[in-house]
């Protein structure tokens, strides 16, 4: 499996992925030109994009996704806040799998200030099983035979509690981000035994630290960790 981080942070999100078949991008939140450059200009390959959630960082480009001729997946409740419609336009629902190609997809439900935010399952077709969950204060399920994971480490409590004087902030982040701590609780809770690398998306750049972060993932699961990107809040 590929995993590619074309952005990651406050100024917009977008990830390319392929199981050697099928390249998917996920998330549309920077510019159709600079989604371009990142692929090589080889956006014709792409068999579709995956769209969490309407947030511009997410979702900014989506409509010229769709028409460059791709198909771009979504919730209804997202489809409805991006005002979107249109053939290409693909409304997905939690918990129903799809196909795109050589992927099976499972959404599921993320916990977020958004219309109706979603994260992924998605098994390739050499047996890999990557989850992509960004944009949540936590995860409400476990998991089977992951091999690659690109999770959301916003911050950690002490360094919120002494860099965010706002209190309406602070409650902002801990509702609709996903703390260290709370992802280590999720990561031991399910069999990391198939993973093969973890990749850190959405850190903080006021409430975390790159570096810390990676060694403490590094310390509990015993995997290659890598971090996708900053973001200021």
């Amino acid at each position: 499996m590929e995993i590619k981080v074309l952005a990651s942070g406050s100024s917009g999100n977008a990830y390319f992925v392929s199981d050697g078949t099928t390249p998917l991008v996920l998330e549309a939140g920077i510019s159709f030109r600079l989604i371009k450059q990142g692929l090589n200009f080889k956006v014709s390959q792409i068999a579709g994009c995956l769209i969490t959630h309407e947030h511009a960082d997410h979702a900014r480009a989506a409509q010229e996704l769709m028409k460059a001729g791709i198909d771009c997946y979504m919730s209804q409740g997202t489809a409805k806040a991006l005002n979107l419609s249109g053939h290409r336009l693909q409304v997905i629902q939690a918990l129903t799998q799809f196909q795109v190609g050589t992927w099976a997809i499972k959404p599921f439900q993320a916990h977020h200030d958004a219309a109706e935010p979603l994260c992924f399952l998605m098994a390739d077709s050499s047996h890999g099983k990557l989850l992509f969950a960004t944009d949540t204060a936590y995860i409400a399920y476990r998991f089977k035979g992951l091999t690659h994971l690109m999770v959301e480490a916003n911050y950690s409590a002490p360094l919120l509690k002494d860099n965010t004087p706002s209190s309406e902030l602070r409650r902002s982040i801990l509702q609709d981000h996903m703390s260290l701590d709370t992802l280590i609780k999720m990561l031991r809770a399910n069999d990391l035994s198939k993973v093969e690398e973890i990749h850190l998306l959405h850190l903080s750049d006021n409430n975390s630290d790159a570096s810390m972060f990676k060694q403490r993932i590094q310390e509990v699961t015993g995997k290659p960790v890598y971090v996708g990107g900053q973001r200021k809040e």
